[in-house]
């Protein structure tokens, strides 16, 4: 079995198995299928639930790349584009439960805590960042940029740092999860920080020294 027939036959199904359990542990806990059920608030379970499932998937995104690396087997970069796509569509769910549980499709009240509201506005900013990389995600959009694809799909970082600053000040008091969440992050981003570094150090001393010109 090549890479490619690994991919789409067994890699590929168990992502989208394990990326739609959490959306289908919530219609299972929300129709009574499965206990616990979303308890005196469902509308707030089902928000958080789905928040927190946006900002892990973001999370594991940038994890592929450091995996890939300790791995050595560059074959993993090809669930990182189905992983950002669950990202966002999760992130989207998390904005249209609000509107619609929360706010009762009220979007004078939308607008007006994108407003008032910092952690609002951090979280409405992050899915906007996020939209036009689910737009190019594609394998056509990607050949049709070159290497603008690569510069635009950079915003994954402000991204996931927006999406752990929106949980922080959305807790309000018990910051402890959201502290472990901007950990994560800071070591992922400092790994390809260190990296970066790293093969700069290399192509340094692999350039041929400069020949000094003869007077």
């Amino acid at each position: 079995m090549t890479i490619d027939q690994r991919y789409r036959r067994a890699y590929k199904p168990l992502i989208w198995a394990v990326c739609l359990a959490p959306a289908a542990l919530l219609v299972a806990r929300g129709t009574g299928w499965m206990a616990p059920s979303l308890g005196a608030d469902p509308a707030r379970e089902i928000l958080e639930v789905l928040g927190k499932t946006a900002l892990n998937l973001l999370l594991v995104t940038l994890v592929v790349t450091p995996l890939r690396f300790l791995l050595g087997n560059p074959h993993l970069l090809r669930v990182r584009r189905l992983l950002g796509l669950f990202a966002f569509a999760y992130a989207a769910l998390h904005l249209v439960s609000y509107v619609s549980l929360d706010l009762r499709l009220d979007f004078p009240a939308l607008w007006a805590d994108i407003v008032k509201r910092p952690y609002i506005t951090i979280g409405m900013l992050a899915i906007l960042l996020l939209l036009p990389l689910a737009i190019t995600s594609t394998q056509g959009m990607m050949r049709r940029l070159g290497r603008r694809w690569q510069t635009l799909h950079y915003l994954i970082y402000p991204i996931a740092m927006l999406g752990v600053w929106h949980y922080y000040w959305q807790v309000k008091a018990d910051v402890q999860e959201p502290l472990v969440y901007a950990a994560i992050l800071a070591v992922l981003l400092g790994f390809r920080i260190w990296r970066r570094r790293a093969r700069g150090r290399v192509t340094s001393r692999s350039a041929p020294a400069t020949v000094p010109e003869r007077t």
